[in-house]
């Protein structure tokens, strides 16, 4: 296990070195703490190729500000290890929080912004929800690749193969990395904190138990996951990785052995009673838009829009 702390604010979290038969990669994990999101930077320690996965994008929403101290932070931890940037990988359209990968191709250019497939899925559903039907085109052109489900991707020396995990979204992947460790954003996070909410347009708790049972449970259970967030349940050090066998035994919420129906009944109750993330609308609007923010008009302003709900 790589080494856990508790940040006080963002910043780098530890590192973890994963071995495989293609060679030794090092995984950096950087929490954000406002959103309790992890991101990862991923190189080879032989030829320094890296991958970014799941940058955060700072959000204020109360002044309506961005900011990109926790994507300097990454910057600066790839250049400081001369870090060859190839792939800015994206777990899920987030709704948690903005997408950095815009801010972060200023820096790397050359680095492809990289989606499952099923992205376009997504950017349908909430260009309907969101009026954008006039200008937003929901085919995927907004990123450098889509990826199909069990399509491999090569990032210079390493390699991420989409098992596509829908459940959450439509689009979620979890990216398997040299066979050995795999990055599962929103569907699953450290056992004690279960499994993610399936409410949001598209979600499905059937697909969310098919995509952990049937395809993250048949890794061997030795594979290193490594999760999206992380909400430190009753106070607890931060923990960014598990293993699958830790998974299948103690998820709190979907062990290997329970059954579909007791599932399904459990998040979709569950999810009743949760409250809509406090970022959801400027993040989904911006991330199904591969992290571009909004055109600013002719006096240079940029507006996020709000659906309204009139009740009487």
């Amino acid at each position: 296990m790589g080494n856990m702390v508790t940040p006080p604010v963002t910043g780098l979290a530890g590192t973890t070195k994963v071995q495989s038969a293609a060679g030794n990669v090092v995984v950096a994990a950087f929490f954000e703490k406002e959103t309790s999101t992890l991101s990862y930077v991923v190189h080879d320690e032989r030829t320094r190729d890296a991958v970014i996965v799941d940058p955060v994008l700072d959000y204020d929403p109360a002044a309506c500000v961005t900011a990109e101290k926790s994507v300097q932070l990454l910057v600066d931890y790839a250049k400081s290890h001369d870090l060859h940037v190839q792939m800015l990988l994206e777990t899920h359209a987030h709704a948690d929080h903005l997408s950095a990968a815009q801010a972060l191709r200023r820096h790397f250019p050359r680095a492809k912004l990289t989606i499952g497939a099923r992205i376009v899925e997504v950017q349908r559903l909430f260009r309907d929800i969101y009026g954008f039907e006039s200008w937003f085109t929901p085919d995927g052109h907004q990123f450098d690749q889509l990826v199909k489900d069990g399509e491999i991707v090569r990032a210079g020396s390493m390699e991420f193969r989409n098992i596509n995990t829908p459940g959450h979204t439509p689009a979620c992947s979890t990216w398997l990395l040299n066979g050995v460790a795999a990055f599962t954003g929103d569907s699953m996070f450290i056992p004690d904190s279960g499994t993610g909410r399936c409410d949001f347009p598209g979600g499905s708790a059937t697909d969310m138990y098919d995509s952990i049972v049937n395809k993250i449970y048949t890794l061997p259970d030795e594979t290193l996951l490594f999760v999206g967030h992380d909400y430190q349940p009753g106070g607890r050090e931060l923990r960014w990785q598990t293993t699958v066998g830790e998974a299948k035994a103690s998820n709190i919420q979907l062990k290997a052995g329970t059954s579909r129906e007791k599932y399904i009944e459990f998040r979709t109750a569950r999810d009743k009673i949760l409250s809509a993330p406090r970022l959801l609308h400027p993040s989904v609007q911006v991330n199904i838009n591969a992290g571009e923010l909004p055109k600013p008009d002719d006096k240079g302003r940029r507006f996020i829009r709000m659906p309204l709900h009139v009740r009487l």
